[in-house]
């Protein structure tokens, strides 16, 4: 008798997303880590380097490294632990998965053909709809962020 390590392979989806606009960023790694999520965020900041971004986050450890170097134009906003409901994109992962969950594929590669065709389906009118928490555009109108 022995021990058996079953194999298995994936890719993360790392995103962003504005609520009142639905504009959105999106790129996918081969690992949930401190040095992906660093590229990430640099990648993010770059695509948009005329603005201010927060980005809100869970407490994931590889969000907090003390390593990570932020792009200045970027600071963290930590939501408190086990509170995926108040930050936005958590909303457009459950519609993501909502269509994909029934799905068999044969491959990773086919999951991923199927979820990059989903992202290409989202426009910004859609993310904004999915994403735009009353609360959190009343949040951003009154501090005069947006």
């Amino acid at each position: 008798m022995g021990i058996t390590q079953w194999g298995r392979e994936n890719f993360y989806l790392y995103g962003a997303v504005e609520p009142l606009t639905g504009e959105h960023f999106f790129l996918e790694f081969s690992h949930l880590d401190g040095v992906c999520f660093e590229r990430f965020v640099k990648e993010f900041a770059a695509t948009y380097p005329e603005d201010f971004h927060i980005l809100q986050m869970d407490n994931g450890t590889f969000h907090d490294s003390q390593q990570l170097e932020i792009p200045e134009n970027v600071i963290f906003l930590f939501q408190p632990p086990h509170t995926p409901e108040v930050n936005p994109i958590e909303r457009l992962w459950l519609e993501i998965k909502r269509v994909l969950r029934w799905e068999c594929f044969s491959s990773l590669e086919e999951l991923r053909v199927a979820l990059r065709k989903q992202l290409e389906k989202l426009s910004n009118e859609i993310v904004a709809s999915v994403t735009g928490y009353k609360f959190i555009i009343d949040a951003l109108l009154v501090s005069a962020i947006s």
